[in-house]
């Protein structure tokens, strides 16, 4: 296994990319505020003409993703569309209709069922869980949730997790997220099904879009995917079989704080199989 070296910016490897699967939290913006930098690299790559996709593991719909962008001053033309896996979600809450949901999340994640109309209830209830979330992510982990998880494992009840993610930034700390309590009740012996990043039916949705707006059909090797989680976005690219530009500023900052150029060693120990390239943070 070779050395892994940053490379300066997103320029180095655009050459032959169609498509570009962006992550957004940590990569565009950290919760707080956008990254300048990596939105006009995303809108440089549209102009030449490269189709620039944002995947996302945000528990809601793509159109409340796009208003957050806006209220971080995203533009619209930093991208081509959003795929997110709150959509995926309310896909299989559409597709079982008359199911009694427990609805495991913030107050804030209820726009994943607008249109919809599912019947919530309680966990004794329910007929399965949507977990968007931790009920207050400030101050909780996925242990304060142990014994609930634990009632519903006996009684067998799916839990469909709308973002994979463990932790997400928040400004400048670390967020739990619904992929800490889906790990945990799976550890549990729970039944899991997971949506976004890194099983594929993100990625399929992403390239679906980008091939309908280029027009012809999307080789893998054309594709680029960029994130900064190992767990998400670099498993999910390599399951997918692309490209990946990973981005040390995100969740894993301070593994590569003061490093330069990562020898075989530490690229085997940090990524397992690595990413193509590595960069600070996204730009140009």
């Amino acid at each position: 296994m070779a050395a892994l070296r940053f490379v300066e910016g997103l320029r180095d490897l655009a050459d032959g990319v169609e498509v570009v699967l962006s992550d957004i939290w940590g990569v565009v913006h950290n919760g707080l505020v956008a990254f300048p930098e990596a939105c006009e690299a995303l809108r440089i790559c549209r102009a030449r003409g490269t189709t620039v996709i944002l995947i996302t593991n945000a528990p809601r719909p793509a159109d409340s993703v796009q208003r957050q962008l806006h209220k971080l001053a995203v533009a619209d033309d930093t991208y081509d569309a959003i795929v997110s896996s709150g959509d995926l979600t309310r896909h299989y809450v559409g597709e079982h209709p008359g199911r009694k949901v427990f609805q495991l999340g913030p107050e804030r994640d209820g726009g994943i069922y607008r249109g919809l109309d599912p019947t919530l209830s309680s966990l004794e209830e329910a007929d399965y869980i949507v977990c968007t979330g931790l009920f207050d992510d400030e101050t909780e982990t996925a242990e304060d949730y142990r014994e609930m998880m634990l009632k519903a494992r006996e009684r067998r009840l799916p839990l469909i997790c709308a973002n994979p993610d463990i932790v997400v930034e928040r400004g400048d700390r670390l967020i739990y997220c619904a992929g800490a309590i889906a790990e945990l009740y799976r550890e549990l012996g729970g039944e899991v099904i997971f949506y976004g990043k890194p099983h594929r039916p993100i990625y399929e949705r992403a390239v679906a879009l980008a091939q309908a707006r280029r027009g012809h059909a999307i080789k893998l090797n054309s594709v680029l995917a960029i994130g900064d989680s190992v767990r998400t976005d670099l498993a999910g690219a390599h399951t997918f079989g692309v490209d990946c530009l990973f981005v040390a500023r995100g969740i894993h900052s301070e593994e590569f704080e003061g490093v330069d150029q990562l020898d075989a060693a530490s690229v085997k120990e940090l990524f397992g199989r690595p990413p193509k390239a590595l960069i600070r943070e996204l730009k140009w």
